[in-house]
């Protein structure tokens, strides 16, 4: 297993996730949008960046790729895209790899972008997945390249893994997330005790990640797009036309957008 994974803030409310191997002195990132924090992350704590890990091609995500690469030669595994330039091993869905012991399966989850994907560690006692700007705390990512059947597809294969996966997305935009959250869906008890318990993290400057599955399950809006209530308050908001999940999705996101 990993023996850390570590948020390394960057720009206004991104997360650079570090991931070490202490056994022998290695560091993975995913999405280095800056490489001067994951730089100054491994020379105090004595590692050797060896691995990067790219979920799409938004500069937030990739702009640190060619400074690190000049600095430590890592493998660069993402997804095969034109519009990334470094990325040294393209995958594609269900490709597996090893990363420090543990198995990660590629799963593509086009909607935020059309090359979107994540990395899910599922057979081992700690299964996480690494979602990049697909499912966020709380809240999911913008289509701005995608259309709401592709993203409502994308995150129910992401709904779909058990339930104590660990969640990393890469925005800290739980609390703005949850502000939604309880106007599309306003008699979640589950999620008003989650908005109490995220506003204590933040007034004491924690980190609201990682999340799980099931929490997102629970609270989320967006993985919640067959529940009743929800739909009820958009068709109070004159949402006619919700007769799939991905409708209802797409009425959602596009409330979101403007909220």
């Amino acid at each position: 297993m990993f023996n850390s994974i570590h948020p390394i803030p960057a720009f206004l409310d991104n997360y650079i996730w570090a991931i070490t191997n202490q056994q022998n002195s290695e560091l993975a990132v995913v999405d280095p949008g800056d490489p001067a924090p994951v730089i100054q992350y491994a020379e105090q704590h004595g590692l050797t960046l060896s691995h990067i890990l790219i979920t799409h091609h938004h500069k937030d995500h990739t702009g640190g790729l060619p400074e690190l690469q000049r600095y430590s030669q890592p493998r660069v595994i993402g997804p095969r895209s034109s519009q990334i330039h470094g990325v040294t091993e393209p995958v594609a869905e269900t490709d597996t790899f090893e990363l420090f012991g543990v198995e990660l399966t590629v799963i593509e989850v086009p909607g935020h972008t059309l090359d979107h994907i994540a990395f899910a560690a599922v057979n081992c006692v700690r299964p996480l997945v690494f979602c990049g700007d697909t499912l966020f705390a709380g809240g999911c990512g913008r289509l701005f390249e995608g259309h709401p059947q592709m993203m409502s597809e994308s995150l129910n294969k992401l709904s779909s893994l058990d339930g104590a996966t660990e969640v990393y997305c890469t925005h800290e935009y739980t609390l703005a997330n949850l502000a939604f959250a309880t106007a599309a869906d306003p008699g979640n008890e589950k999620l008003r005790a989650r908005l109490a318990v995220e506003q204590e993290k933040r007034e004491l400057g924690q980190p609201t990640l990682p999340s799980t599955i099931q929490l997102e399950r629970e609270t989320n809006p967006f993985l919640r797009c067959e529940n009743a209530d929800i739909i009820q308050v958009l068709r109070q908001r004159s949402v006619t036309s919700l007769e799939t999940p991905a409708e209802v999705f797409g009425a959602l996101r596009s409330w979101k957008d403007n909220f």
